[in-house]
């Protein structure tokens, strides 16, 4: 009598903070690369490779392109008005602000859409949030290993190594990657990945419009963090007389409590962002070959197009 045998196959899933690798290749790629008609095409050629490298180097089963739907949310917005707002090209009332972007860049971006969708890699945006809510998300609802591409350091607070969540942090291109790990964090600044929130929303961030507390720096952030453990022990500090707080850190603290009972929500990426049915399964192929060589052609990306197309073969 024969039994059967159950394996379970844990799958490995990639997440890519797209618009931060679609800004790095538009930088990192001159615009000298452009279509037959002089189209600017630099970041779509840029990203296309950028996909292809992390593919061939890193085999994952599952792979999504996170997308900003909203980058940035009105309540957000609402918990800490100036959010990202220097970034800000056009204020609307109806839908999203409109991010100030360069000029070459913009028209790039629904033909980078367009190339994602005809290979068939799972893109992944929802109304009234940003990519790394969608990132943090999907990374709470994984059953395996996770790799989140991303160059914003934002995302380390995703980092647990128990559950083998980590961040790839380009350095130059993809090809050479920080692999962000808790050892890494705690080496760079002393706290695991939901205490790199803690110490953001507390040292400020002025590229997010985020103002932290005066006078609190990143060392002395994570010292504080060391000393009494997350966010909620040191307020407990400052309320306590016997504590070891200075005089000035106790004042600066207790005058923040207002930006302190808000920030955490700002800060920390949403982890249940209602997600529309998609399939991550990385293609083996192009789902739409003759798209993708349309595209190819129309844009002058052959090179870029065939590359992809070999790192996606098994």
């Amino acid at each position: 009598m024969g039994y059967g045998i159950i394996v379970k196959v844990t799958r490995r899933l990639m997440l890519l903070d797209t618009a931060s690798l679609y800004y790095r290749a538009y930088f990192g790629v001159p615009d000298s690369v452009r279509a037959p008609d002089g189209t600017p095409v630099n970041a779509v050629r840029g990203l296309l490779d950028f996909i292809g490298r992390l593919v061939q180097d890193h085999r994952p089963d599952d792979l999504v392109a996170c997308m900003d739907a909203d980058w940035r949310p009105h309540w957000r917005v609402e918990l800490i008005p100036s959010y990202k707002a220097h970034r800000v090209a056009v204020e609307t009332e109806t839908g999203p602000d409109e991010e100030e972007t360069p000029d070459t860049l913009a028209p790039q971006v629904p033909i980078i859409e367009a190339a994602l969708d005809a290979f068939g890699i799972a893109r992944v945006g929802v109304a009234g949030y940003e990519a790394d809510d969608v990132i943090g998300t999907l990374t709470a609802r994984a059953t395996g290993p996770v790799d989140i591409v991303t160059g914003d350091r934002d995302l380390y607070q995703l980092v647990d190594d128990a559950k083998a969540r980590r961040v790839l942090y380009p350095l130059k291109g993809v090809g050479s990657l920080q692999v962000t790990d808790e050892a890494w964090l705690r080496e760079k600044y002393g706290v695991d990945g939901p205490g790199y929130a803690e110490l953001a929303l507390l040292r400020g961030d002025p590229s997010d419009g985020l103002p932290g507390v005066p006078g609190v720096g990143e060392k002395t952030a994570a010292k504080l963090l060391d000393a009494y453990g997350n966010l909620a022990g040191i307020l407990a500090a400052v309320d306590d007389p016997k504590s070891r707080l200075t005089p000035t850190q106790r004042k600066r603290l207790d005058e923040a409590r207002p930006y302190l009972a808000v920030a955490p929500k700002v800060v920390q990426v949403a982890l249940d962002v209602p997600l529309p049915a998609f399939d991550p399964a990385l293609p083996a192929v192009p789902a739409h070959q003759d798209v993708v060589d349309a595209l190819g052609h129309r844009w002058g990306l052959g090179g870029a197009v065939s590359r992809l197309t070999s790192a996606l073969r098994p």
